[in-house]
């Protein structure tokens, strides 16, 4: 190993006396030349203009001697020629961008600038070079850069000496020479170099962006000023780069000596060390203080635009373009982007598309993308002034016109004119914040009308076809300098600018080679804004370093023959040294047409270049390998080697992940990798793919030997030799190096296909025996995605007797835990065993080792569905399955297996998609609840933050998150069963993190995951741990390791379980209907809510008061206990709002008949409503059908039909349960047990039909009169709605019908075999008259309830009101609110509610417990004290002075907060946005929020912190930095003493108050306030509805 030390000497100089630059005719008095005597190769050329003669050199002060030899200068300096020291600045470290005036550093990089002490200069402005800002900037005189080598002799050597000629440094002529170490010099560019490393032999390269043709030594589209040096004394490599952007020129001469002439701005230079030529590729773009000056990382291409690519300038048609993809495709060879060039536009005018021509081109990209290929278009930066055809406007040009988006002429107002392609033109000019804005808009409005996958960019020199402008250029020193490099037609402005042009960034003179980077800068931004988070390619034509952190390059117009194929390889590496490795030239060449053999042999190597296009010229015959027949040997070897790129593609994009984040080359010269070696340091017609692969073209005609180097690519006794290669017409060479492994695909034709394929791995051992390698592998798609990067090493296993060139496939046994976590239960009913568990094809194995929830019955890697047909289209895909017959029915009796399913997904929305998976040969019951779905889905691939696989066998539907990669759903898993009876589908999940499924009591908001199984079927059943409750919501989000967050919702109505495995994996068993899931991207858990309430319908807005406080009881006696509570109520002034009355109000809790010990009800309610209280009563839907007297409800309800019914071909009768309607003229025994009570005292109640419109209209009069006839109210309370009955299925229990419905071949977990609910073979009719039975629609009961029953209470009411309901599906929320149903008083209880029964219904309540729930349910949004008959009171009057003083002052808060909770009810209504909110929703980047359940937030900004548990003092809870009155994340203790509660506002927030009073309608009059709590910026921000 190498070790540099740099040792710097700064100081400021004064000018020795010299001949000025601008007037060499004048001569400094007294000043003799002091002419040395050295080595013509040291010679440094003083007079470089033409017609040097020996009186101007003299004028000059230099030394005339004049030679036979031309190339060496006549005229050199002398050595008391520039400058000396006048002070010597101490230099001292800073830490950043270290420059001349740095210390003494042990640094391998160094950044002299050179600059003039008294007069600010143009400096480049580039985004990753800070300008410098000192008063005065020092200069350097000489460098010694002492470099110490680990070899076995000590010695040291400079690396760059710039004390053999002076420095020159005028206003617009700068020259600094310095000796180099060795002839080995490699870059500067852009030119045709004909060999990799560097002619010394007094070759001067100038350097100035130029529309040139790439050959000879002429400046082209790339201004890169810097190189490599590679020592042959020790193993030191370095480089210098010179940061300039004016016109230059570099001299190297065999000294060797680089000499660097520019007209402007300073001398910046940055000198690097390695002790790798790898390495110093690496520093130059990953400097000690990275981002903050020269470079960055090159960027990671999309995988896709790693594949194979076709353009051709002229196609003539959009026609001709698709025979072309046709005639390609045919011969299925690998393939992936076509581009249309210039041809495609409107004359040839940026943003317009040939409406003759291409008539067809909007729907271009489609027609590529159904074959999974990509399209990229060109635009070119110079804007035509012409009306569009038809003289009608042309907008882009009007538009920049207005937004003063061009380049000016040198007044700085009128715009510059040129010529280029479509005639007249202006020149953006990108350096203008005006232009970048018009430039993103235009291509933001242009992709609209034209979709597409990515842009090249062409023309960005800038070219113009006139010299500078239309009517020429101003003589002044800006357009004819004093001295003009050696460039293309010696003027500066020939095939471009004036000069004197004005641009935001400086005079065109100064910025003329950067505009191609600023058109790449301004590029990227428009890219953004269409794309987003996808991955897109540019590709530029002109560049400058930088570049390649956002763009590609191609090497330019070059020509069909057999230098340009050998000279690309050169342009090639050279593009790795300035850090842009998506490279490559034009295959086959694009000006002349190329014979057979050239474009086969080009078609060879060109498979191997990174940036891999054939494209050729118009006027020549097309070039595409389809052209030459499909039976030629062109297209078979060309399909060949594009079979081994595209199976090599894991390892080339490993490889762009490595420049991305590294900065290793992609392709690389053999000396990076063996540069001890100095056979290889002249290298330049072989390269390397990595370290690993060599790539051995032939480049010449008529040959099939190529003598070749071979080091560590072959067997010992070939190595660092040159070895004659038979490489015939169909072949090249390909070497992989000993001890690598490669990661392979199979191919496909397109990268879309084959990363659908398996992969693999080849292994090539050293001669240790051992191998090593690296994988990155992400979406290929996303920006900044998540990845997987795998570090591979070769696993030994000795004795399995394989024969070379087969294909084998091992399998090894999983860790016992592992494997343990990947089966998915085959045998999920109770009592398995062996025989049946075989019986359903599945593999029985019992392990001791194992938790006894771990399935011993479990399905083979294989069972399931396989892919026989599949078809994709831009919004969708549409795949055939079929089972795979090799193993048995499911073997459920009654529930034959289908054999044949259909699978559609549809891509919705960017954010959101669909999967549906039926029987597409039978009707199946469908979830009639209808989703806002768009009516046309999403066809913009680019857009969506999705990417779906499908798995051919087994099937399986695999979700990508592309912008990290993350696979968030995965069934590609064994077990998918699909029966009449029975449907069971298994997923991997994302993560652990998991919440949602209900309604079931969880002791914890996020699941476990620990084999735990929850059933869904909704029935009268109060909470209990696992027990399935009063609705179903079939509704999860998960949340991702990386932050981000996704829903899934299966809409399917039947009974259903899920269970959930450490794997992680979930599996879902639903017992008819079908399978069809949503899914909602998010990406933040809120973001996930609002999604799913977008689809499912937004929740409610209810009414102000119903944020109020509200009592219920079920119990009351008779109107005067609600009376005297009310009373109390309002003398112990608790705010207080709402009052209910439950079934004691009604006679025999028959529906809409009040009983007489309520009969002053009505007029205690007026009065309440008088003084701003509210009413609210109870409603349940089962109705009494055994009245002696008439029962209007019955009865109309008979007349009408809307009464639940078996089926016609087993009865026409109601189907009876009961409830709680008693019958008439009895007495209840309350001391009997419930099942005599229900048998002696329950009448026959029957069940209306909700989905019929006739049902809705008798529900509405019904509801209508009682209003009107009886008493006023406020809102409604549907309960028992699941629905529930007291017997099971029928009175006498006899269900009629199919017994399969009754007893279904498998009974989900927690549920009984007999269910209090009415027969599942009862009939049900949906509003469009399709008749389906109760075991499709049982669980949507509720559901249906629900929403005619809030239409009847704003038709009769005329306000807004509440609904409360208990039972509830998917979208109930759009009508109606919800309470956690009849829990009971106990602890657990109160910390399980976080939304229930305040005090608890069940059970009687104690103090501490009920006191304490009072002040957590003061924070519910729904705030309700309700418990049940036989159980003391527990409103808060019913305790002490001291509960009640307690009650006050905590609802006191809520009232003074009602307006936030208001604001935060419109949010929900208009946005989706949660009311209730768990911390993770807020502060999702903190994992320690994910378990965290023991409090919840009001929105983002109020932090509630409950006491729940007994005689609990301190509270163990989670805190953020954003909350009064904590300074750091942390799990705290809170002081919760005996009775308060702990609240927190968050910093930044400003909620809004209101003084609280007695209720609402009085706390409305008062003034609004406001809480402001700063953020630690002193900042807030809130908002308020009103």
């Amino acid at each position: 190993m190498a070790v540099t030390t740099v040792t710097l000497i700064a100081l400021f100089f004064t000018r020795e006396p010299e001949a000025s630059k601008e007037d060499p005719g004048i001569t400094p008095e007294g000043f003799v030349p002091q002419c040395p005597n050295i080595p013509l190769s040291h010679r440094v050329d003083c007079f470089p203009d033409a017609g040097a003669s020996k009186q101007q050199c003299e004028q000059r002060g230099c030394c005339w001697n004049p030679l036979d030899e031309r190339n060496v200068p006549w005229c050199f300096f002398p050595v008391n020629h520039g400058y000396t020291a006048e002070s010597v600045n101490k230099p001292r470290a800073n830490g950043k961008c270290p420059s001349l005036c740095s210390a003494t550093l042990t640094l391998p990089v160094s950044s002299p600038q050179i600059s003039d002490a008294h007069k600010q200069r143009f400096e480049v402005p580039h985004e990753h070079i800070p300008v410098l800002t000192y008063q005065w900037v020092t200069c350097c005189f000489s460098l010694f850069f002492f470099v110490s080598c680990s070899s076995s002799s000590s010695y040291n050597t400079f690396r760059f000496d710039t004390t053999m000629a002076p420095l020159v440094f005028s206003d617009q002529y700068l020259q600094l020479s310095a000796k180099l170490p060795s002839h080995n010099i490699y870059g500067l560019g852009e030119h045709v170099h004909q060999n990799y490393r560097l002619d010394t032999n007094w070759r001067t390269w100038p350097i100035f962006t130029r529309d040139a043709f790439p050959n000879g030594v002429r400046n082209t589209r790339t201004h890169s000023s810097w190189f490599k040096k590679h020592s042959c004394t020790c193993t030191q490599r370095d480089c210098v780069y010179v940061n300039a952007y004016n016109v230059m020129e570099v001299v190297l001469q065999p000294a060797p000596a680089v000499t660097y002439r520019t007209i402007g701005g300073v001398l910046d230079f940055y000198i690097l060390f390695g002790d790798t030529p790898e390495q110093v590729v690496q520093e130059f773009l990953e400097l000690p203080w990275q981002s903050n000056c020269i470079n960055n990382m090159p960027v990671i291409p999309p995988y896709w635009s790693l594949g194979f690519q076709l353009s051709r300038w002229n196609y003539g048609s959009l026609a001709e373009v698709k025979a072309t993809v046709e005639r390609n495709r045919a011969t299925n060879m690998p393939y992936d982007i076509q581009y249309t060039d210039i041809d495609y536009m409107e004359d040839k005018k940026d943003f317009t598309y040939d409406k003759v021509k291409f008539s067809e081109l909007p729907q271009f990209a489609d027609y590529l993308h159904e074959k999974g290929q990509k399209y990229i278009l060109i635009l070119d930066p110079a804007v035509a002034t012409s009306k569009r055809v038809g003289n009608t406007p042309y907008e882009a040009y009007d538009r920049g016109t207005a937004q003063k988006a061009w380049v000016f002429q040198s007044d700085g107002k009128t715009p510059l004119l040129g010529e280029v392609w479509p005639g007249e033109t202006v020149f953006p000019d990108y350096t203008s914040q005006a232009c970048i804005d018009w430039w993103v808009d235009e291509y933001e409005r242009f992709y609209r009308e034209i979709k597409h996958d990515a842009l090249w960019i062409d023309m960005n020199e800038v070219a113009n076809f006139k010299k500078g402008s239309i009517n020429g250029c101003a003589d002044n020193n800006l357009n004819y300098p004093p001295y003009t490099p050696r460039v293309l037609d010696e003027v500066l402005y020939s095939k471009t600018l004036c000069m004197d042009a004005k641009q935001a960034w400086g005079n065109h003179y100064d910025v003329h080679s950067l505009y191609g980077y600023s058109m790449v800068l301004a590029t990227e931004h428009a890219l953004q804004r269409v794309f987003g988070e996808n991955r897109t390619l540019m590709l530029t034509r002109s560049s400058f370093p930088g570049v390649g952190k956002y763009s590609g390059h191609w090497l330019g117009d070059n020509g069909a023959n057999w230098n340009d194929i050998k000279w690309a390889i050169p342009g090639m590496l050279e593009f790795g040294l300035f850090g842009v490795p998506y490279i490559g030239a034009d295959i086959c060449g694009f000006f002349d047409e190329p014979s057979e053999e050239l474009c086969r042999r080009w078609m060879q190597v060109g498979a191997f270049y990174p940036f891999s296009r054939n494209h050729n010229a118009e006027g020549y015959k097309p070039q595409d390998p389809a052209a030459f027949g499909p039976d030629s040997l062109l297209v078979a070897t060309s399909k060949h080697y594009l079979e081994i790129r595209y199976t090599l593609l894991p390892y080339l994009y490993t490889l762009f992940y490595k420049a991305h984040t590294t900065g290793e080359t992609v392709v690389r010269p053999v000396m990076h990798e063996f540069f001890t070696d100095s056979n290889t340091w002249d290298v330049d017609r072989q390269f390397l793919w990595g370290k690993n692969l060599l790539i051995t073209p032939v480049l010449d005609p008529v040959i099939n030997r190529f003598c070749c180097l071979l080091d560590q690519m072959e067997r010992l006794a070939d190595r660092k030799k040159h070895v004659n290669m038979h490489l015939p017409a169909d072949k090249l060479g390909l070497h992989i190096r000993g001890g690598a492994i490669l990661p392979t695909q199979r191919p496909n034709v397109t990268t879309t296909y084959s990363r659908l394929n398996p992969m693999g791995l080849i292994i090539a051992l050293d001669d240790n025996g051992q191998a090593a390698g690296e994988l990155f592998w992400d979406d290929g798609d996303t920006r900044d995605s998540f990845f997987l990067f795998i570090f591979l090493r070769v696993l030994t296993l000795q004795g399995l007797g394989l024969a070379l060139r087969e294909t084998y496939v091992l399998a090894w046994d999983l860790d016992p835990v592992d494997e343990a976590y990947q089966r998915f239960d085959c045998y999920p009913e109770e009592n398995s065993d062996e025989a049946k568990c075989k019986a359903r094809g599945c593999i029985w194995q019992v392990r001791g080792d194992m938790d006894d929830s771990v399935p011993w019955c479990y399905f083979p890697t294989d069972y399931g569905y396989s892919v026989s047909n599949s078809q994709q289209t831009l919004s969708g895909m549409t795949v055939d399955i079929n089972r795979n017959m090799r193993y048995r029915s499911s073997n459920r009796p009654g529930s034959p297996d289908i054999n044949n399913l259909r699978v559609e997904i549809i891509y919705h929305k960017s954010d959101m998609l669909q999967f549906k998976i039926w029987d597409p040969t039978t009707e199946r019951y469908e979830v009639p609840v209808e989703l806002s779905v768009p009516a046309t889905p999403d066809t913009d691939e680019n857009s969506r933050l999705y990417k779906v696989q499908i798995t051919q066998n087994p099937f399986g539907i695999q979700v990508y998150r592309k912008s990290t990669g993350t696979k968030i759903w995965d069934s590609s898993v064994p077990g998918f069963t699909f029966s009449d009876m029975f449907i069971q589908v298994s997923t991997r999940l994302a993560s652990e993190n998991i919440y949602g499924f209900g309604e079931t009591e969880h002791p914890t908001y996020r699941h476990n995951l620990d084999f735990h199984t929850w059933g869904m079927f909704s029935k009268d059943q109060p909470p209990g741990y696992k027990m399935n409750c009063y609705g179903v919501h079939p509704f999860y989000m998960g949340l991702e390791d990386t932050t981000d967050a996704h829903g899934v919702l299966l809409l399917n109505s039947n009974a259903m379980d899920v269970t959930f495995q450490p794997t992680p994996a979930l599996t879902y068993r639903t017992l008819g209907g079908i399978l069809d899931f949503y899914m909602v991207l998010g990406p933040t858990p809120e973001s996930v809510v609002q999604q799913y309430t977008e689809l499912i319908g937004r929740p409610v807005l209810p009414a102000y008061w119903s944020l109020g406080f509200q009592l219920c009881r079920y119990g009351y006696v008779n109107d005067t206990e609600i009376s005297d509570l009310y009373r109390d109520m309002k003398k112990a002034g608790i705010p207080y709002d709402v009052q209910y009355g439950d079934i004691d109000y009604m006679e025999r809790q028959l529906d809409f008949v009040l009983s007489s010990d309520f009969s002053n009800l009505p007029a205690l309610v007026d009065t309440m409503r008088g003084e701003g209280m509210r009413f609210i009563f109870i409603l349940d839907p089962a109705i009494s059908g055994n009245e002696t007297q008439p029962y209007p409800a019955f009865e109309r309800g008979v007349a009408a039909d809307v009464f639940i019914k078996w089926p016609k071909e087993l009865s026409d009768e109601i189907v009876w349960g009961k409830v709680w309607p008693d019958f008439p003229n009895v007495t209840v025994d309350e001391s009997l047990d419930w099942d005599t009570q229900v048998e002696l005292y329950r009448a026959f109640a029957a069940f209306p039909d909700f989905f019929r419109d006739t049902t809705a209209a008798w529900w509405r009069q019904e509801i209508k009169d009682f209003y009107d006839k009886t008493m006023k109210f406020d809102g409604l309370w549907i309960d028992m709605n699941e629905p529930a009955s007291f017997v099971h299925g029928t009175v006498g229990g006899k269900c009629l019908g199919n017994p399969l419905l009754e007893n279904p071949p498998y009974m989900p977990r927690k549920m009984h075999s007999i269910l209090i609910t009415l027969c599942m073979n009862s009939e049900q009719i949906l509003p469009s008259g399709k008749r389906v039975k109760h075991y499709d629609v049982h669980n949507l009961y509720g559901w249906s309830h629900t929403k005619p029953t809030y239409d009847a209470l704003l038709n009769v009411t005329g306000k807004r009101g509440i609904v409360v309901t208990r039972s509830t599906y998917p979208s109930s929320g759009k009508w109606a609110g919800h309470w956690l149903g009849d829990n009971f008083a106990a602890w657990d209880q109160l910390e399980k509610s976080i939304i229930a029964d305040i005090c608890g219904f069940f059970n009687p309540s104690e103090y501490e417990l009920c006191l304490r729930w009072m002040q957590l349910g003061a924070f519910y949004p729904y705030s309700r004290n309700h418990n049940g008959k036989g159980n003391p009171r527990q409103d808060p009057v019913s305790w002490d002075e001291r509960f009640a003083n307690v009650s006050r002052d905590v609802l006191n808060i809520r009232y003074t907060l009602l307006p936030y909770l208001y604001t935060l009810m419109y949010e929900a209504h208009v946005k989706g946005s949660t009311v209730v909110r768990p911390l993770l929703h807020e502060f999702v980047d903190d994992k320690n929020t994910y378990g965290v359940h023991k409090q919840f937030l009001w929105g983002p900004a109020f932090l509630i912190t409950p006491a729940l548990a007994k005689v609990w003092t301190h509270t163990h809870t989670h805190t953020h930095t954003h909350f009064y009155i904590y300074t750091y994340i942390s799990h705290c203790v809170f002081l919760s003493l005996f009775p308060h509660i702990n609240l927190h506002i968050r910093g930044g927030y400003i909620i809004p108050w209101q003084k609280a009073e007695p209720n609402t309608f009085f706390s409305r009059k008062n003034p609004l306030g406001l809480i402001v709590a700063l953020s630690d910026s002193n900042t807030t921000h809130s908002h308020t509805h009103t």
